[in-house]
């Protein structure tokens, strides 16, 4: 049997907007699995989104009052909860609880900034932003390009080198926290 969801490695993106969280993680999910890995991957959006189309079953169901929706096929499932108020919104412990702890090894995690959770801090010179490790103790390697000056005293990945970041998280992070070790 296996641990609970909350005993899953899991490993956060933590960066500016704009600077390639999606785009990084998208790389790295195929990477990941060449070693075996099953992922599950969690987005924290900061705007309302829709799933569904108007006119498709599912969402006429939702709008019409449905508090949860869940749409399956042979090939997928997707739950739709809607939130009376952003108050209801469920924190990233509640979110990796109702994941299936029997189909995952490894949680991506892209948001939650705020989270004391272990992250990887993704930073691009031209951007101009300021770098987030110094005021987060959470932040265990930084990806960056090669504009970075400041001395960084945790590991530092080239951003542009996707298979070095997979290695890092597969060799570093995840081989030394999974669960049946």
């Amino acid at each position: 049997m296996r641990s609970p969801a909350s005993t899953i490695p899991m490993i956060g993106f933590s960066a500016y907007s704009g600077t390639g969280k999606t785009t990084l993680i998208k790389q790295l999910i195929p990477l990941l699995k060449r070693n075996g890995l099953r992922i599950a991957v969690i987005k924290h959006a900061h705007h309302d989104f829709d799933l569904d189309q108007p006119g498709k079953d599912s969402y006429e169901l939702r709008k019409s009052g449905a508090d949860q929706t869940i749409i399956c096929t042979f090939t997928r499932m997707a739950s739709i909860t809607e939130f009376e108020n952003p108050a209801q919104e469920p924190k990233l412990h509640e979110i990796v609880a109702e994941l299936d702890p029997a189909r995952i090894d490894l949680i991506l995690v892209e948001g939650y900034k705020q989270v004391c959770f272990d992250k990887i801090e993704l930073h691009r010179s031209d951007m101009r932003t300021p770098l987030l490790f110094p005021n987060d103790s959470n932040i265990i390697a930084i990806a960056c390009d090669t504009g970075v000056e400041s001395e960084i005293s945790i590991p530092r990945l080239d951003i542009n080198d996707i298979e070095s970041v997979a290695a890092f998280i597969y060799q570093d992070f995840y081989l030394p926290r999974k669960p049946d070790s």
